[in-house]
């Protein structure tokens, strides 16, 4: 316990998280619908490929104010003998790890996140932003999962976004992208919101 007081007692962060901290002295009406693509599901292994956010203000979706990037992993790939070929291939704007997660927590401020099963992506950004000698995330999160088993008064019953898109009649994007990704969590988002009576 020592130790981690010695470490994080009057430790100097980064410019970018103390202007993120500073954010949230004020609560935000402005959702993130966030979606992010990884190598697999354990933060501590594995790394972002891509991350895709739109935001929803007032119950509309602000195309206008999104974010997309690929983050360039060569080590990751090359140290596990996969392709980098879709990095190659992809339209997407690219960037290092270490630019795209400040780029990232600028861009979300102090919103609320909404996801399909949120905490993981949580979790990769905390573990990305602990490389970086950040703190955790503040945010707020939403799973549009955990809305769905509210609605169906069901907890153990999975829903994946394929079925939500069934359910709600909303077409999945042929060539799949986080940010596309991202717009359907925002539509799928806005009609739980709605059946659910939030504000």
């Amino acid at each position: 316990m020592f130790d981690w007081l010695k470490k994080n007692i009057n430790k100097e962060y980064p410019e970018f998280w103390k202007t993120y901290l500073s954010k949230f002295e004020k609560k935000s009406n402005r959702y993130v619908a966030l979606s992010i693509d990884s190598t697999g599901h354990n933060p501590i292994k594995d790394v972002i490929l891509s991350m895709g956010a739109v935001a929803v203000v007032n119950n509309g979706i602000q195309i206008g104010d999104s974010y997309e990037v690929l983050v360039l992993q060569y080590k990751y790939l090359h140290e596990n003998g996969l392709s980098n070929e879709f990095i190659v291939e992809s339209k997407q704007p690219k960037s290092g790890e270490r630019e795209a997660i400040p780029a990232l927590i600028d861009y979300i401020g102090n919103a609320i996140l909404v996801g399909h099963r949120i905490h993981l992506d949580v979790e990769l950004i905390n573990e990305a932003l602990e490389k970086l000698d950040c703190g955790r995330l503040k945010n707020e999160a939403l799973d549009i999962e955990i809305m769905q088993q509210k609605l169906n008064d069901n907890t153990n019953k999975p829903f994946t976004i394929d079925v939500l898109c069934g359910i709600y009649n909303i077409d999945k994007p042929e060539n799949y992208s986080s940010s596309e990704n991202a717009y359907t969590i925002a539509l799928l988002f806005l009609k739980l919101k709605s059946r659910l009576g939030l504000n």
